[in-house]
């Protein structure tokens, strides 16, 4: 572990352009659960959820044609309130800060990022922090759904239903997030790829825009993924072990 730790700064003191290309499982140290492991969401079982798959119930389909259950699932599972980063999040933020992180491209919707104080993040799928009326688009609160009262909440300036501006299975990635993603990919000379099982297209195929000098893996189970010898860098262990040793090393 220490020789690819310094390995690690190595390719973190000679890149000017990082991209850190985070999915589940760099919250799930934050108590977040990830959907694919043996705990994730997809594992989990709920009686009154049980008909439906997390993907479904994660979908435009069951937003409209089961919009009681969608919203019932959605306050179950996805309220981050006082959700806190963790050392991922906050070493991120620091590199960014030191002018050797370009962006963070995450497929999650819980924005620790920010709350960490990252300034440039590319939310592939949205955010749960945002709501809007799907009719007239009025914005409302982030916790908003959360806290209404109404089974399926909405608008009060024309009735429409509000919705969280989470990009479900079923609709396209919002277009300005990917477009960014896509070229911060291409001009980066470090790569990292962390907590993801590279299963979510089309935010997996951004990768292969990559064309830079070193590719660092972080992910308990390994993905199928081209390494090229010393230019490259494979950690299978906790995301967390990684960055406290990274926060340790460079003092941050």
């Amino acid at each position: 572990m220490e020789e690819k730790i310094q390995k690690l700064i190595k390719f973190i003191e000679e890149s000017e352009h990082i991209v850190f290309f985070g999915g589940a499982g760099v919250s799930t140290e934050s108590g977040i659960p990830d959907f694919r492991s043996k705990d994730g969401l997809y594992n989990q079982h709920d009686v009154q959820f049980e008909s439906f798959s997390p993907e479904y119930l994660l979908s435009t389909d069951c937003l409209h044609r089961h919009p009681k259950v969608f919203f019932e699932f959605y306050r179950q599972k996805m309220n981050v309130k006082g959700i806190q980063p963790n050392v991922t999040h906050r070493v991120l933020a620091e590199l960014e800060a030191k002018g050797k992180l370009s962006a963070v491209i995450t497929q999650n919707i819980d924005g620790l990022h920010q709350k960490a104080g990252s300034k440039r993040v590319l939310e592939l799928h949205g955010t749960t922090l945002k709501n809007y009326c799907e009719r007239c688009r009025q914005p409302y609160p982030s916790d908003y759904i959360f806290e209404s009262k109404e089974d399926v909440p909405h608008c009060e300036k024309c009735e429409g239903m509000i919705r969280p501006d989470v990009t479900l299975y079923g609709e396209n990635l919002p277009e300005d997030a990917f477009q960014q993603a896509f070229q911060e990919i291409h001009r980066a000379d470090t790569l990292i790829i962390a907590g993801t099982s590279l299963k979510v297209q089309p935010a997996a195929g951004l990768i292969y825009e990559f064309t830079g000098k070193h590719l660092v893996v972080m992910n308990r189970e390994p993905l199928d993924i081209s390494l090229n010898g010393e230019e490259d860098l494979v950690f299978e262990c906790s995301m967390g072990e990684v960055f406290k040793k990274l926060e340790d090393e460079i003092c941050l």
